[in-house]
C-alpha cells in the first residue's frame, strides 16, 4: 500500500470550491470597500453643503433657485474628486469595521 502524499490528497473539487471562497470573499471585500467609499463620499458631500450655505455668488453669475439646486451637485463631484485623490481617510476606517463585522479580518 502506498500512503497519499498531501500534493495528492487535493481534489479538482476541493480546489474549485476553495477558489469559488476566495472568489466570493474578494467580491465581498470589493463590495464593502465601494460602501466605505460612497460613505465618506455622502459625508463629505453633506459637509460641504454646510461649507457653502453662506456663501453668496452675485449677480449675473449666481442666485435663484438654480444655483441651490446645482449648489448640491457641484458639492458631491467636490466629494467624488476628494475620494478619487485620496479621501479623509474615513473610508479606510469604515471599510475595516465593515470587515471585522462580517469576519474578513485583514
Amino acid at each position: 500500500m502506498s500512503a497519499l502524499s498531501p500534493i495528492s490528497a487535493i481534489t479538482p473539487a476541493s480546489q474549485a470550491a476553495e477558489g469559488a471562497a476566495n472568489t466570493a470573499e474578494l467580491a465581498k471585500r470589493g463590495q464593502i470597500e465601494k460602501t466605505a467609499a460612497d460613505f465618506e463620499a455622502a459625508f463629505l458631500s453633506i459637509m460641504m453643503q454646510q461649507m457653502f450655505t453662506a456663501t453668496e455668488v452675485s449677480a449675473p453669475f449666481g442666485g435663484g433657485q438654480a444655483e441651490n439646486q446645482f449648489r448640491s451637485f457641484l458639492t458631491e463631484a467636490f466629494a467624488r474628486e476628494t475620494i478619487k485623490s485620496g479621501g479623509v481617510g474615513l473610508a479606510d476606517t469604515v471599510a475595516r469595521e465593515m470587515l471585522k463585522l462580517q469576519g474578513l479580518e485583514e
